[in-house]
């Protein structure tokens, strides 16, 4: 077995690269190396560690028993690292190349993602924006394991080592398709849950915040369908009877998009906001803190709506 004191760690940069992509071609383009290069520090670190490493196969490479042992710590090793130098770095958007990691709810990224991304190509055109989905369930892993730098959506208080920024106050609207026997007339509660609802739950829960708001009064409405993604909600609702209760920015784009009846929601349902959180290491960060302060602005910019409320779990 190689010894840290004589490997060179120049060699870490190739595993890793040739870890995730399964490939060394496409590990060489991460790596901005040629081919033969790759090939070279690979046969390098082999004989440094007498193990294959890589085993080729069609469409890529394999790794042995020792490189999935090595895979996770020489990725955290790097991208700590990566994270420390970026601290003290300078940023300058113009010119900068970064990649920037994050994780947006659904409804963070179709109301923010389009403005944030048109504000990049203006400012920041060599900088990419990578967005993963997160919810409740998941955005506290994908920030301990460096999978993301922020998390922006409906999150719960965070412990101590996290920064938390909350932003963008609204409330809710229901949508129907034109025509429902819901568009004209006094919507009250008691008319709206005649009808089957539509639940937008990317993480499969089956209780929103209609749903809350509804047992505090003794009432419950009934489902017709819970969907993960927002791209099926337009179609579902034009060729059904069912309503949907959503956060008023997106019932608001989604009705002028594909023609949808918009009304107050007759529910009243408890004030959150959404959330930014990400660990404090990065507050000194500069191009991190120049990623939020762009986030903050753009969340500024999003149309305002009348009503005070804002969005709260599943129905987002």
């Amino acid at each position: 077995m190689a010894d840290l004191s004589t490997l060179d760690l120049n060699l870490l940069r190739v595993f890793d690269a040739v870890a995730r992509e399964r490939h060394v071609t496409r590990a060489a383009r991460r790596l901005n190396l040629s081919q033969p290069a790759v090939s070279n520090a690979l046969a390098r670190l082999r004989a440094a560690l007498n193990d294959e490493l890589f085993l080729r196969r069609p469409g890529g490479v394999e790794p042995t028993e020792l490189a999935l042992a090595l895979a996770g710590p020489v990725a955290e090793v790097l991208d700590r690292l990566r994270d420390t130098l970026a601290v003290h770095a300078p940023f300058d958007p113009a010119t900068s190349d970064r990649v920037f990691p994050v994780a947006f709810s659904e409804y963070a990224e179709a109301v923010l993602v389009p403005r944030v991304v048109q504000r990049l190509a203006r400012e920041a055109p060599g900088c990419l924006l990578a967005v993963r989905h997160a919810d409740r369930t998941n955005w506290q892993q994908l920030l301990e394991r460096g999978e993301t730098e922020l998390a922006l959506g409906v999150l719960p208080e965070p412990p101590a080592i996290y920064t938390r920024i909350r932003l963008l106050p609204e409330g809710f609207k229901t949508l129907m398709r034109e025509g429902h026997p819901l568009a004209e007339g006094v919507l009250t509660e008691d008319r709206l849950i005649t009808f089957p609802h539509l639940l937008h739950s990317p993480n499969g829960s089956r209780n929103g915040a209609v749903d809350v708001a509804l047992a505090t009064r003794g009432k419950q409405r009934r489902l017709g369908a819970v969907v993960a993604h927002l791209s099926a909600v337009p179609e579902i609702l034009q060729r059904t009877d069912m309503v949907m209760t959503l956060s008023a920015r997106l019932a608001l784009a989604l009705a002028e998009a594909h023609g949808l009846k918009v009304r107050e929601s007759p529910v009243e349902i408890r004030h959150t906001r959404l959330s930014m959180l990400f660990h404090r290491r990065f507050e000194s960060d500069a191009g991190h803190a120049w990623l939020r302060r762009l986030i903050l602005a753009v969340a500024r910019e999003v149309p305002a709506v009348e009503q005070g409320d804002a969005p709260r779990g599943d129905d987002d």
